[in-house]
Formats: structure tokens, C-alpha cells, sequence
């Protein structure tokens, strides 16, 4: 999830500022009635996080103003007003909501808008997760300052978790926030290729379709799943030869790494269900930490020859450096049931409105329920995951 608040910060009328600081106190009350809900332990991190929102809405503005200032980039304008193509075409074309949501922009003039940490056994797939008022639970905990993310991450380290710190270039507040001018466009990810700032925008306004507290898989494949749908439907309709070229090169290089992750993930999963069978045994233990390093060895080596086969595209290095644990259960939890949602798709004839009643449904159903009917929906029409 990514995300953030927005207000026009050039000259308002009175009535507007009204309006504003109504929208201040409505989210410092909602501040402190989280912080209550979650004990005082947890106060600091819930008003950084106010804070960064707060910083958030006082930085955008709505599109058309910068489009219309002399001093906006011309690089700039033209990202600016293709995002409003994208979002036009995501309400028109995917039934995407339409609200106030990234038609508005902000320069954070940093890299990421939060930093998330993520944390899980040396042993296991399975994430730490932190529970919220409202949200419910979910394998992440994000941090406005990076600094406060990597203290995180040192102390879940101390602890004996594996631990990965990932920049986030945008998260969505679910349309809670379109009262106080929505989710902005950022200078994080505006000026990403043409199919990759479409792909974003159409993930993060999924989530404004439907959010399912304390499943985190649930919400980030259903989120996925409309991307990568949305991005094909996008380029059946507006994308140019050259448009096409660059998605279908960045598609193969996805599925590619994708398909590599996958099959470490299934190889470290066996190694750990083998170890859990005899936890006491020290043999067994040492092989279980010896077949794991041979198995990050492998990855790191296959990765290498297929990033040389991509002519030194360097876009993933980062992940596979600091690949562990964390790392491959946090991409199970964006891409794990995309299949499902996919075929899904299909099933309701590929009508927008009938895909997300059908989603509705499906998460009024218990957990696990849930995740079986759409890895049975997944498998028997043969779907496959392509990034």
C-alpha cells in the first residue's frame, strides 16, 4: 500500500482554508485516536507517520496549476498531463474509481515517498506482521524517514529475523483521504516509462476498489492482477510501436526475474519444511543452513547470466543483493494469487464491474477459503503469471 494527503498550496479563497484546517484537526483526532487504540508504545510511530502526511499535503497541487506555471519543466508538463490520460482512462476503461486521487502532484525531492521494513525467520517464509487500528494486519511497516526504517531493522535484526528496508515510490490511502485531495501524483515514480507509471497508477486506485483487512496477499494480488490487465488493455488501445517495444522488453525481463524468485522461493521452502520435520537434530540443521546458502548461491549465479542476457539492465540488483527471507516473502504476499484474479477475469468475461463483484464476494468468504478458490480458479484454466 502507498499513498499520501494533498492540498493546493498556492493562494486559496477563505472558504478553502476553512476547509483545510477543518481537514488538519479531522487528521490530528484521527492521530490521536490511533494512538489510544494502539497504546502508548506505538504514539511515535503513528504521528511520523501524521507528520509525513501532513508534509505530503503541503507540497501538492493540482495538476492544472502546473501545468498552467511558466515554471513548471517541460518534462514535467508532458509526465503531468499523460498521468491525466492514464487516469482518465482508468475510469472510462477499468471502472476504476473516480475521485480526487492523483490529480494532483508533489515534489518530496527524495527518492521514495516511504521506506518500508519487512521481517521474517531465517527459517521460514512467513513475514512478521503488525497489526493497526482500522487496517488490521499486514507484513510491512512503513517509515516517512529512512533513518527511523533502518533502526527498525536493526532491531528486528537483533532479535534473530532476517530483515529487508525497500524504498516505496508511492502507497494508497484507499480513498480514505480523497476529503483532503487524495492520493497525489510524486515526483517518486512520474517519471516512469509511459506502461510502468499506468501500471502504478492502476494498482494503487485497485486498492481503493477493495481492501481486505489482515491479508495482505489477498490485496496485493487482486491489486496486481489489475495492473498487469489494465496495462495490456492500455496498450491494445493507446500505446504506439515504441510504447509496445519498451513494455514488452520490460515484461520479459519481469517474468524472467519472476520465474527465478519463484523457483528459489519453492527451493527454500522445501529446505525448510525438511528441517522442520526434525528440529532437534543438529545434522539436520547444519544441512538445512548449508542447503540454504546454496541456494541463495545459485540464485545470485542465475541472476548474474540473466542480467548479462539483458545487456546489463541493472534494475533488480539492488533486490538480489540483499535477497533473503523477507525478500521472498514479501513478493509472494504482491504476486502469490495472480493467477487466480487473472482467470477470474476471464470467468466474468472480462467485464470490469463483474470482476470486482466477483472479488467482493470472494473476500466476504473465510481466509483460507478464499485463497483456495482462486488457486483452483488459478490452476485449472492454466493461467499464467507474465509480470
Amino acid at each position: 500500500m502507498r499513498g499520501a494527503f494533498a492540498h493546493n498550496g498556492r493562494m486559496v479563497l477563505p472558504c478553502r482554508t476553512l476547509w483545510r484546517s477543518a481537514a488538519l484537526v479531522r487528521i490530528g483526532l484521527l492521530a490521536a485516536v490511533l494512538s489510544a487504540l494502539a497504546g502508548c508504545a506505538d504514539t511515535r510511530y503513528y504521528w511520523q507517520s501524521v507528520r509525513g502526511h501532513l508534509a505530503l499535503m503541503q507540497a501538492a497541487r493540482p495538476v492544472d496549476d502546473w501545468l498552467r506555471d511558466p515554471q513548471t519543466p517541460e518534462d514535467l508538463r508532458t509526465r503531468l498531463a499523460l498521468s491525466q490520460q492514464i487516469r482518465r482512462f482508468a475510469v472510462e476503461e477499468l471502472a476504476l474509481p473516480d475521485n480526487a486521487s492523483y490529480r494532483r502532484y508533489a515534489d518530496l525531492r527524495r527518492s521514495a515517498v516511504v521506506w518500508n521494513v519487512v521481517a521474517a525467520p531465517p527459517y521460514a517464509l512467513t513475514l512478521q506482521t503488525w497489526c493497526f487500528p482500522v487496517l488490521g494486519c499486514v507484513g510491512y511497516r512503513g517509515y516517512f524517514d529512512e533513518a527511523q526504517a533502518r533502526a527498525q531493522a536493526d532491531l528486528l535484526q537483533s532479535q534473530g529475523l532476517e530483515v529487508a528496508v525497500y524504498g516505496v515510490p508511492a502507497y494508497s490511502t484507499l480513498g480514505w483521504m480523497n476529503w483532503a485531495g487524495g492520493d497525489p501524483l510524486l515526483n517518486t515514480f512520474i517519471r516512469y516509462p509511459e506502461v510502468e507509471l499506468a501500471r502504478l497508477i492502476f494498482h494503487e486506485l485497485a486498492h481503493q476498489v477493495l481492501y481486505v483487512a489482515d491479508d495482505t496477499e489477498f490485496n496485493e494480488s487482486f491489486a496486481t492482477a489489475v495492473e498487469q490487465l489494465g496495462s495490456v488493455r492500455w496498450l491494445a488501445l493507446r500505446g504506439g510501436a515504441p510504447v509496445r517495444r519498451d513494455a514488452e522488453e520490460a515484461d520479459t525481463r519481469r517474468r524472467q526475474f519472476r520465474q527465478l524468485a519463484l523457483a528459489t522461493r519453492a527451493r527454500l521452502q522445501a529446505i525448510y519444511e525438511a528441517g522442520a520435520r526434525a528440529p532437534g537434530d543438529p545434522v539436520l540443521q547444519a544441512r538445512m543452513a548449508a542447503d540454504k546458502g546454496a541456494a541463495l548461491a545459485d540464485f545470485r549465479a542465475d541472476y548474474r547470466r540473466l542480467r548479462e542476457s539483458w545487456g546489463g539492465f541493472a534494475g533488480y540488483d539492488s533486490w538480489v543483493a540483499q535477497a533473503n527471507n523477507a525478500s521472498f516473502a514479501v513478493q509472494a504476499a504482491y504476486d502469490g494469487l495472480v493467477p487466480g484474479f487473472e482467470a477470474l477475469f476471464l470467468r466474468e468475461g472480462q467485464d470490469w464491474r463483474a470482476f470486482y463483484d466477483a472479488v467482493r464476494r470472494l473476500a466476504e468468504r473465510p481466509a483460507e477459503e478464499r485463497r483456495r478458490a482462486l488457486s483452483t480458479t488459478g490452476n485449472s484454466t492454466g493461467t499464467q503469471h507474465g509480470g
